[in-house]
């Protein structure tokens, strides 16, 4: 059992009073799924509060949306979870899922990359950017192919992956800022940019997750296309 096994069931051990409590009352996993987009949705709308009415100099809506994004990361465990233990799965709830936290995933994008660009921030844009194209594509390719009867799981920024670094990241530059100020840099003169400053703490993970999300989706292309050549022969 690799690692990542192991912290899935020490969460599992966290949530499951959670997710009896839900079974038990009679919550749905479509209910915590939609919950989860709604959550979203409203850290995105923070985000472009705060792009709008906020300052630079502050950057509390980041981490306010940080906290907001990890706890919408939880609903995506819990679903899962108790369309499990309360025998609850079924196709199409495993296709509301699929298809509401793309909407969940394009809705936080929107809101980062709106926050950026209104910011002044245009380069960390370009990385959120590609960040949720690469995004897209790693669950439509694993999509894709196991409608083609490949199991397509490999790679390392699948969906938990992605609400973590973004989160985390975004409540520590959030934190962050309140110590250090919002406007601290480190400037090299011959880089037309910053070396580093405040908001690099939510946007350097972010280009992370751009070329770590863009090569699962590719690895995972490649994984299929040798999966389906195995099986053809």
């Amino acid at each position: 059992m690799d690692w990542k096994s192991n912290a899935q069931q020490v969460v599992y051990q966290v949530i499951n009073p959670i997710v009896e409590l839900f079974i038990k009352v009679g919550v749905t996993p479509n209910m915590i799924t939609f919950f989860g987009f709604i959550l979203n949705l409203a850290a995105a709308i923070i985000l472009i509060f705060g792009a709008e009415y906020g300052e630079r100099s502050s950057h509390s809506f980041v981490a306010i949306a940080g906290a907001i994004i990890l706890f919408a990361g939880l609903m995506d465990m819990l679903d899962g979870r108790v369309a499990r233990v309360g025998n609850m799965a079924n196709k199409y709830g495993a296709l509301y899922d699929s298809v509401v936290d793309r909407f969940s995933e394009l809705y936080m994008f929107l809101g980062i990359c709106y926050y950026l660009i209104s910011h002044n921030y245009f380069l960390s844009s370009l990385f959120a950017f590609i960040a949720m194209i690469g995004s897209i594509m790693v669950s439509y390719t694993r999509a894709r192919a196991e409608g083609l009867g490949v199991d397509c799981s490999v790679g390392i920024m699948q969906r938990p992956e992605r609400i973590l670094i973004v989160g985390i990241s975004a409540v520590l530059c959030g934190v962050t800022s309140s110590i250090i100020g919002a406007d601290f840099k480190i400037v090299v003169d011959w880089l037309p940019v910053p070396l580093f400053e405040t908001i690099s703490i939510f946007t350097f993970p972010l280009f992370i997750l751009a070329v770590g999300a863009n090569i699962t989706a590719y690895r995972r292309l490649t994984y299929a296309r040798d999966q389906l050549q195995v099986n053809k022969t």
